[in-house]
């Protein structure tokens, strides 16, 4: 059993991540202001602590005998940053930095970050491969890339175990329902939920790689065991397939509206996981009908 730290653990991956980890019995503590997490999505059996990133003082002790770190805690929305760069800064360039501090100083055995697709912007290549330039398109994806290289240099100068983890538009049960910027398939669920037509931005033909939630959390305990990964590797956590906004519309159902597409927004993306098959034998498992399915059965 291992001693395991959870920043962002009510969030919506954080809290199915915390749930597999105490399934698989390890002792759990969960750091989260509940800014975009819920008090709901707490697991009993977990530790929590009420508390932000951003206060390093406050969070120092909480790192003490913890043996691996998985830090989810982050603004994660893309317009939002573009909105509020100097706020989504301080959470997602110097929270991530305070969480790095405290777990080298504690001695953590490793850290795993959550990182983003949006790192790549738009490339000419598909599937996009983590040996390829990046280049952001908007303040998140910056500051998810500044997340990574820190990383890595985390790893390399002060020999704290890392590894980056690229995901790819994830979805699943207990997606936020929350504010005004939220992923595309929970603003279709939420909207078809309300009677209200399926909001598509630009002409829909743009894509996306789906990832569930389930083979998100299964790659997150995969980085934790595997003894391929420590060094500051970043890796994609994608489904492989990728889907246009318009056939996600279909698979939901329901009466489709155009709106003007998004600042920031990236035109194509789709994963090459051949490097997650590889570093953590992984590969997802629930396809994009599947996950939807099960979704629109919770409405």
């Amino acid at each position: 059993m291992s001693k395991i730290l959870v920043t962002g653990g009510t969030g919506f991956i954080g809290s199915h991540l915390v749930d597999a980890l105490i399934e698989n019995n390890h002792q759990v503590s969960l750091v989260d202001n509940l800014s975009t997490g819920r008090r709901g999505n707490i697991n009993p059996k977990a530790d929590f602590f009420e508390t932000d990133i951003k206060d390093f003082n406050r969070i120092r002790p909480l790192f003490n005998g913890i043996d691996f770190v998985f830090h989810l805690a982050a603004n994660p929305r893309i317009p939002l940053s573009i909105e509020k760069p100097r706020e989504t800064n301080e959470v997602n360039i110097n929270g991530t930095l305070n969480a790095l501090l405290a777990s080298k100083e504690a001695g953590v055995k490793k850290f795993i970050y959550s990182s983003s697709s949006s790192v790549y912007g738009d490339q000419e290549e598909l599937p996009v491969k983590e040996g390829m330039t990046c280049s952001p398109l908007s303040p998140y994806a910056l500051q998810k890339y500044v997340g990574e290289a820190y990383c890595k240099i985390f790893s390399e100068i002060y020999g704290l175990p890392t590894v980056s983890l690229r995901y790819f538009s994830v979805y699943g049960p207990r997606y936020s329902k929350e504010g005004e910027h939220l992923q595309v398939i929970a603003l279709f669920l939420e909207k078809k939920k309300q009677g209200e037509p399926l909001t598509i931005t630009g002409d829909g033909e743009q894509t996306r790689d789906f990832t569930s939630v389930f083979d998100v959390v299964r790659a997150n305990i995969l980085a934790m065991g595997s003894g391929k990964v420590g060094k500051g590797e970043a890796i994609n956590v994608g489904g492989g397939k990728d889907y246009s906004i318009k056939e996600v519309a279909k698979l939901i159902g329901g009466e489709i509206k155009y709106i003007p597409l998004q600042p920031g927004e990236v035109d194509r993306n789709l994963a090459d996981i051949s490097l997650a098959k590889e570093l953590l034998n992984w590969e997802p498992k629930i396809k994009l009908e599947e996950g939807i399915k099960q979704l629109l059965k919770e409405l």
